[in-house]
């Protein structure tokens, strides 16, 4: 558990995942001018690969998901919807993203949404030791396994790329 040396603060993500027992070792990028997922992960210095951004959609049932893809990969609509036994899955209006799940564009976390979504997680990071996501506000990451993951949210490994 903990955090980088320049580190400036503790998310709620953080403190969550603390409170789970769920170790984690956060990351702050916030002063290196990094916005998109793959100048993020060339701020920290890790393979984009093992970094994945958080999607919020929105099933035919109405229903919503939550979607972990490498970020520089796109969410396949087809195999996520097929993955949560959906026949179409769409992204929702960005203007819905913090009413629903209390978090902004770029600082969406799986971990401490307002309410536990299903979550689908591409099986790509179970190649990996480590997976990176955002700790809920933009500018910082956590860096965590996914055994350590299961402590704090329920989630499922599919292709969904």
């Amino acid at each position: 558990m903990g955090q980088n040396a320049k580190q400036k603060e503790k998310t709620n993500v953080m403190r969550l995942l603390e409170q789970k027992k769920a170790a984690y070792t956060g990351h702050y990028y916030g002063d290196t001018g990094a916005v998109i997922g793959a100048e993020v992960a060339a701020a920290l210095g890790t393979d984009p690969e093992r970094m994945f951004k958080t999607l919020v959609t929105v099933g035919g049932s109405r229903e919503h998901y939550v979607f972990l893809v490498p970020v520089a990969r796109e969410l396949d609509l087809k195999k996520a919807a097929k993955a949560v036994g959906e026949k179409s899955i769409e992204m929702i209006p960005q203007k819905e993203l913090l009413p629903l799940t209390g978090y902004i564009h770029g600082g969406c976390s799986p971990v401490g949404m307002k309410k536990p979504f299903r979550t689908v997680i591409d099986g790509s990071a179970a190649r990996f030791e480590t997976v990176l996501f955002s700790a809920g506000k933009i500018g910082y990451q956590v860096e965590i396994s996914l055994s350590e993951l299961k402590k704090a949210i329920a989630f499922e490994l599919d292709e969904i790329v």
